[in-house]
C-alpha cells in the first residue's frame, strides 16, 4: 500500500534552524521540497546564502575512513562537532611527519628512477663507460632501434669493418645496444646509424665501474627506498586503527550535522512583524510521522508546523512511500523496476507477490525442487537480505504445492499420489475440436479471468483520478471489461458445453463495447462537455478507427493466448524430469539406478528452468498485467535523514 503524505510547513526562529533539525527532524522522514519555489504565494522570502562549515572537516574524515579495516565494526560515540574537529585535527598533526617523509621518499624515488632508467637497458655491457670518454681514437655512443628496423640494420652493419655494434638488450619495441667507430669516420658512420633510424641516448658517466655495478649500486638505493616507503605505510595504517574510534565517530559527528546543515539549500528565510528573520521549511511527511512531529513540538515555542492535505501546486504529486507487510517487502523489487505507483494509483506489490507466486509455482509445479527453493531462498534472505531471494523462497511454497497437486516430487510421479492431475496425461475433451491437455486449457481460462481482474483495477485507478475515457471507453475500461467478459463467458459456456446465448444477444453483448471503443474520443468530449473535433477529418477517423479496433482484437487474442506458456512449463517440466529419470535408468517400480544422474538432473533442471521460469513469469506481469492498470510514474518518497 502507499503511505498517506501530508504536505507540512515548518518555521521558527532563523537561528534555531540546526536545533529543529538535529531535535525534531532527525527522529522523523521527511522529504524536502525547495520552499523558494513551493510558496510561490508567499513574498519576501529569500535563500540561505550560508556555506556549510562541516563540509570541508568531514571530507578530511572520509579519506581516513576508507584507509581503516573493517570500520564498520567499530561502535561510533556520541561527540560534538567541536570534540569531533579535534579529533580529526589531532589524526591529521600526527599523520603531517608521516606524510612529510612519505613525500620525501617518493621525490627521492622519482629522482633515481631517472638514471636507472636510462642505464638499465645497458646492464650487459662489461665495459667501464667513465673509461669511454678518454679514448683518443675510438669514439662511443649509445642508443636503440626499433624492432621492426633491427633486421635490416644488422644485415649492413654488422658487415662494416669500419663499426663494431654490440648488442645489450631488448623489449617489446626496441633494441638497446652501443656502437664503435674510428674517430676520424665518426661523421659518416653516425649519419648511417641515423639513416637506419638508431636513436642516440646519453648514459651518465658520474658513476665507478661497469654499468651493471652503477645499475646494482641505483637498484639498491631504490629497494632501501622502497623498503623505507613500505615501512611509512605501515606506521600510517597503525596510525589509523589506533585512532578507530575517533574517526568513526567524528565522522558520524560531523556527517549528521552537514546533513542538519544542509538543510538551509531547500529552506528560505523571512522577516516577521518585529522584523526578526525566521527560516520556513517545507515538505512531505508521512501522516503518522506528521501527526507525532505535531504532537512532540506543541510544547516548544521555537517550533511551529502545520500539516495539511492539501497541494501547494495541483501539477505535482505527492512522493511514494511504499509499505507492505514484511513478507511482501521482496515483491516491491519487482515493482520498482517497472516504476514506482503514483500518490493516487493502486500499489500493485500485493498483486505481484501473489499472481507471481502462483504462476510460478503453477509451471515448476514440484515438492523437492519447491522445497529446496523455499529454504535455500528463505536462507539467503535471512542472512544476506536479498530481496531476489525472498522472491524464490515465497515461489517455493507454490511450487511444493503445485507438487502434491502434481504428483511429482524430485521428477518422480509414482511416488505421491497428484491431488489434482497429471499435467503430461490429463486431457480434455473440447468440442468441435478434440483432445486437449488439460492444463492448457486452465492455464487459458486462468489468464482470462487475470485479465479481466486486471480491467476492474484500471476502472479503479481511473476513478480516483476522474478519467473519462479509462473509466468507461478505453480498451480496459467498462466498455473493454464488457467486451472480453462476454467472451470469457462465451467461452466458458462452449467448453462447458451448454447452450450459448441468442444470436441477438450475443450482437449486442460484442457488438455494442466494439462500438463505444470505436467512438471513444467524440463520447468523451460529449460527456466532458469538450468541443468534439475531429482531426483530419470523419474519413481519417473512420480508417485510423478500423485499425485500432483491428490492433485492439489482434492484442485480446494474443494476450489470452499467451497465458498457454503456464501449462508448456508444467507439461515441459515433467518431461524434463522424466528425461533425466530414463538417463538415470529409473524404471517404475523400482530396480537399480544411478542416484548421481538424478542429484545432478535436478540440480541443473532446478537451476535452469527456474530461471527460465522466473522471467517469463515476470514478463506476464509486466506486459499482460501492468500494461493494463498501471503507469508506474510516481516519484520516490526520499527524507532528507535516514
Amino acid at each position: 500500500m502507499i503511505e498517506k503524505m501530508k504536505f507540512v510547513t515548518i518555521t521558527g526562529p532563523k537561528a534555531d534552524i540546526d536545533r529543529a533539525a538535529a531535535t525534531y527532524l532527525s527522529k522523523y522522514e521527511i522529504h524536502l521540497e525547495n520552499a523558494m519555489t513551493e510558496l510561490t504565494d508567499e513574498s519576501h522570502l529569500t535563500p540561505f546564502l550560508e556555506v556549510n562549515p562541516y563540509r570541508e572537516e568531514l571530507n578530511l574524515v572520509n579519506s581516513y575512513y576508507v584507509e581503516l579495516d573493517e570500520p564498520e565494526k567499530v561502535t561510533p560515540a556520541e561527540l560534538k562537532p567541536s570534540d569531533a574537529a579535534a579529533a580529526i585535527y589531532r589524526v591529521r598533526t600526527a599523520l603531517k611527519n608521516l606524510e612529510d617523509e612519505k613525500k620525501e621518499l617518493e621525490e627521492q624515488l622519482s629522482e633515481l628512477e631517472k638514471p636507472l632508467g636510462k642505464i638499465r637497458p645497458f646492464r650487459n655491457l662489461e665495459f667501464d663507460v667513465s673509461d669511454l670518454s678518454k679514448f683518443e681514437y675510438i669514439q662511443c655512443r649509445f642508443g636503440r632501434i626499433p624492432r621492426e628496423h633491427f633486421q635490416k640494420f644488422e644485415a649492413y652493419i654488422f658487415n662494416n669493418p669500419d663499426t663494431l655494434f654490440l648488442k645489450s638488450s631488448e623489449d617489446e619495441g626496441y633494441v638497446y645496444g652501443a656502437y664503435f667507430v674510428p674517430r676520424h669516420q665518426a661523421t659518416k658512420i653516425n649519419a648511417i646509424y641515423y639513416s637506419m633510424h638508431f636513436e642516440p641516448l646519453r648514459i651518465p658517466d658520474e658513476y665507478e665501474g661497469t654499468v651493471k655495478d652503477a645499475c646494482e649500486l641505483l637498484e639498491a638505493q631504490k629497494s632501501e627506498i622502497d623498503r623505507k616507503l613500505s615501512d611509512n605505510h605501515k606506521a600510517r595504517k597503525a596510525l589509523f586503527q589506533m585512532n578507530a574510534s575517533q574517526i568513526v565517530s567524528a565522522r558520524a559527528s560531523l556527517t549528521s550535522h552537514a546533513e542538519y546543515f544542509d538543510i538551509r539549500k531547500m529552506a528560505a528565510c523571512t522577516k516577521g512583524k518585529d522584523n526578526d528573520l525566521y527560516y520556513i521549511i517545507c515538505g512531505w511527511m508521512s501522516e503518522t510521522d506528521a501527526d507525532a512531529l505535531i504532537q512532540d513540538t506543541e510544547n516548544d515555542d521555537q517550533f511551529y508546523c502545520i500539516a495539511n492535505d492539501d497541494r501547494p501546486d495541483d501539477d505535482k504529486e505527492p512522493p511514494v512511500k511504499l509499505k507492505n507487510p514484511k513478507i511482501l517487502k521482496p515483491f516491491e523489487m519487482y515493482t520498482n523496476m517497472y516504476g514506482l505507483p503514483a500518490y493516487d494509483e493502486m500499489d500493485p506489490t500485493w498483486f505481484i507477490a501473489l499472481t507471481y507466486s502462483f504462476i510460478f509455482g503453477a509451471m515448476f509445479g514440484d515438492v523437492g525442487q519447491g522445497l529446496l527453493l523455499f529454504i535455500g531462498g528463505a536462507l539467503l534472505y535471512k542472512f544476506k537480505k536479498m530481496d531476489l531471494a525472498g522472491i524464490i523462497s515465497c515461489a517455493g511454497v507454490f511450487s511444493t504445492f503445485f507438487g502434491f497437486m502434481f504428483g511429482s516430487i524430485f521428477g518422480f510421479e509414482d511416488v505421491i499420489e497428484a491431488r489434482w492431475l497429471r499435467p503430461t496425461e490429463a486431457m480434455t475433451n473440447v468440442p468441435f475440436i478434440g483432445q486437449l491437455n488439460t492444463v492448457f486449457i486452465v492455464a487459458i481460462c486462468f489468464g482470462m479471468f487475470l485479465i479481466l481482474t486486471c480491467m476492474v483495477f484500471n476502472v479503479l485507478n481511473a476513478v480516483k483520478i476522474k478519467d473519462t475515457e479509462k473509466i468507461w471507453f478505453d480498451t480496459n475500461a467498462v466498455a473493454g471489461l464488457v467486451f472480453y467478459g462476454s467472451l470469457t463467458a462465451a467461452v466458458l459456456l462452449f467448453l462447458t458445453g451448454a447452450k450459448l446465448p441468442a444470436g441477438i444477444v450475443m450482437a449486442v453483448m460484442f457488438g455494442a463495447p466494439l462500438i463505444v471503443m470505436f467512438l471513444k474520443e467524440p463520447l468523451t468530449h460529449l460527456v466532458e462537455k469538450k468541443s468534439a473535433k475531429i482531426e483530419g477529418g470523419a474519413g481519417m477517423f473512420l480508417v485510423q478507427g478500423f485499425f485500432e479496433m483491428f490492433e485492439v482484437l489482434l492484442s485480446y487474442f494474443s494476450n489470452t493466448l499467451s497465458f498457454v506458456r503456464i501449462g508448456a512449463f508444467a507439461v515441459s517440466h515433467a518431461a524434463m524430469m522424466g528425461v533425466v529419470l530414463q538417463l538415470a535408468g529409473y524404471e517404475e517400480g523400482g530396480g537399480s539406478f544411478s542416484w548421481v544422474v538424478i542429484i545432478l538432473g535436478n540440480l541443473f533442471v532446478c537451476g535452469m528452468e527456474g530461471l527460465i521460469v522466473g522471467i517469463q513469469v515476470l514478463r506476464l506481469e509486466y506486459y499482460e498485467f501492468f500494461s493494463r492498470f498501471y503507469k508506474g510514474s510516481g516519484r520516490e518518497f526520499e527524507p532528507f535523514h535516514k
